[in-house]
């Protein structure tokens, strides 16, 4: 599969969509249509546990969309492609990790925080100045509020200002942050604890993290035991996992 604004690699499980326009790596509908195609080859490969979001160059993650797509004859098309990334992004069962070593910022932070996993390294900078020029991010207002809470969400959105790694985590838009120097190694080695799992085990965690976000306890506790018996139970790895540590020795995943 051939592209030109990306690059993608499949590899021991893992699939890679790297951001390949440094130094910006902004998101043009040419791009973002690529990316949409990369997902759903993702998406119908089932051997895959990992999709990692990675960037060509030093600066930047992602900038954001590319501001000349936001023109009157453009924005229709942009915000199609734009949120088409985001709704095939929530059809994947696969554990999904943005890789941060820059800039990230307006659709680029918004990418990045729709990712289950976010690795960033220290001299990242995160942030939505989208209302600086006029406009809003409507993936973050709708999706923000759900994972940084509102307070957050309005200081964010309604000051456009820019934030480090450290206190992006600390309001709960990145899980780990790392040293800039040996970044790619270290994130490698923190992504080997996922990897270390059963693959479909994971897919039904997910699941059930997922099923219950928009309702309530108990609607979510009953949705969690139907994934829980009639999903995770019936693999061979759950099988696999209970006899392992009944017998006192390491499991042996056949992802199945």
């Amino acid at each position: 599969m051939a592209f030109t604004h990306i690059t993608f690699e499949k590899k021991n499980k893992v699939a890679t969509i790297t951001l390949n326009e440094p130094v910006s790596n902004w998101l043009t509908i040419l791009m973002m249509r690529e990316i949409v195609e990369a997902i759903m080859d993702v998406k119908k490969d089932p051997t895959i546990q990992l999709l990692v979001f990675d960037h060509a160059g030093e600066k930047a993650f992602c900038d954001g969309v590319d501001v000349a797509d936001h023109t009157e004859d453009k924005v229709l098309d942009m915000i199609e492609i734009f949120h088409r990334m985001f709704r095939v992004m929530e059809e994947l069962d696969c554990t999904t990790v943005a890789l941060v070593n820059g800039r990230s910022l307006g659709g680029g932070c918004e990418l990045m925080s729709f990712c289950d996993i976010v690795i960033a390294s220290e001299k990242a900078k995160i942030g939505q100045p989208e209302i600086a020029v006029g406009v809003f991010p409507p993936i973050a207002a709708a999706w923000f509020p759900k994972i940084i809470g509102l307070k957050n969400t309005y200081e964010l959105l309604l000051t456009g200002k820019i934030i480090g790694a450290q206190e992006a985590k600390q309001m709960g838009l990145v899980n780990v942050v790392l040293p800039v120097e040996n970044f790619k190694a270290e994130a490698e080695k923190f992504m080997q604890g996922f990897l270390n799992q059963s693959r479909p085990v994971a897919m039904w965690t997910k699941r059930a993290i997922k099923a219950g976000l928009n309702v309530n306890f108990l609607e979510a506790l009953r949705m969690s035991e139907i994934i829980y018996l009639d999903g995770c139970m019936k693999t061979e790895d759950a099988n696999e996992g209970i006899s392992a540590f009944m017998e006192k020795r390491k499991a042996v995943w056949k992802d199945k």
